[in-house]
């Protein structure tokens, strides 16, 4: 028990150095919230980095407009107990052309998501954006840098990455570039539920086991989380003990059941999980590396 509080406080003090070395050599920073357990690690660990003053930037959450009614309540709750900014941001575009999940495969995540929070970014002038990433999800993650520019355009390339030196960063960046910051690239999944419960940090209640309306499709247990969801013949919703391990859209993410329906039951069972919580994705079901050309084209 003691070396793993010891190893939390290790990650702990490495996030809160990323932070405050990234907030001194930019000029205009932001923090991606897309609501989930890593984000709410991110904003605890940034209120502890500047304490006892006010996080110096603001929350951006890119909204695809599919997100679960719960994580919209949450959202709008904690920045308000917390008192941060909160920006949110929809492709206006994608609206228009009514881009969905159900009709439109990956051009849903492409519209909504990338190409929004690249007009997000533009329309602010963020120089650099904090995110939630770890590198146990991905891949193409595990390659990336803590400290990962993105040219005019915000595409990332892989060939041009900084080797990072020990706990040495750097931050600069040429006119046009920005740069992504990732905190809790060091982290595991096991890690950000330990130091959940240790912190006593809120969440999303779709975290918990509880009874929920389901129906299985294409290998998937999906919640029907309002009346946009279109149902297929023989399609009937059935109640089911189910949690989330990470959530995104709704339509495109699988639940598991399960009865983990505290902090430590839901510890309990991460620890003896055999599969990546990506698992539960469908938009990282595209292809072998579907996370990494989405990340080249201006993806998180």
């Amino acid at each position: 028990m003691t070396i793993q509080t010891n190893h939390l406080k290790m990650l702990e003090a490495e996030s809160i150095h990323i932070f405050r070395e990234v907030v001194a050599e930019t000029e205009k920073p932001v923090m991606l919230y897309s609501v989930g357990k890593d984000s709410a690690v991110l904003l605890h660990l940034a209120r502890k980095a500047f304490f006892p003053a006010p996080i110096p930037f603001p929350l951006l959450h890119v909204d695809t407009t599919w997100k679960f009614r719960a994580m919209y309540d949450f959202r709008d709750r904690i920045a308000d107990e917390y008192g941060v900014e909160l920006l949110v941001h929809r492709n206006e575009e994608a609206a228009a052309r009514g881009i969905n999940p159900f009709d439109h495969g990956p051009l849903h995540t492409d519209m909504w998501k990338t190409q929004g929070l690249k007009q997000a970014l533009d329309k602010y002038g963020f120089d650099a954006a904090f995110a939630g990433a770890r590198r146990d999800e991905d891949k193409s993650r595990a390659k990336e840098r803590v400290i990962s520019v993105r040219s005019p355009g915000h595409r990332w390339d892989p060939r041009r990455q900084r080797p990072e030196l020990w706990n040495l960063y750097n931050a600069r960046h040429a006119a046009g570039e920005t740069i992504r910051a990732f905190p809790l690239s060091n982290w595991t999944e096991r890690d950000i539920w330990q130091y959940i419960a240790a912190e006593d940090i809120p969440i999303v209640p779709l975290y918990f086991a509880a009874p929920r309306p389901v129906v299985e499709r294409d290998g998937m247990i999906l919640m029907v989380d309002d009346d946009r969801f279109p149902l297929r013949e023989g399609e009937v919703p059935e109640e089911r003990w189910v949690r989330f391990r990470t959530l995104g859209c709704y339509p495109l993410t699988g639940a598991v059941e399960s009865r983990a329906a505290t902090l430590d039951e839901v510890v309990a069972e991460t620890l003896a999980a055999t599969v990546s919580e990506r698992q539960g994705r469908a938009i990282d079901r595209d292809s072998f590396d579907a996370m990494e050309r989405k990340k080249q084209e201006g993806y998180f």
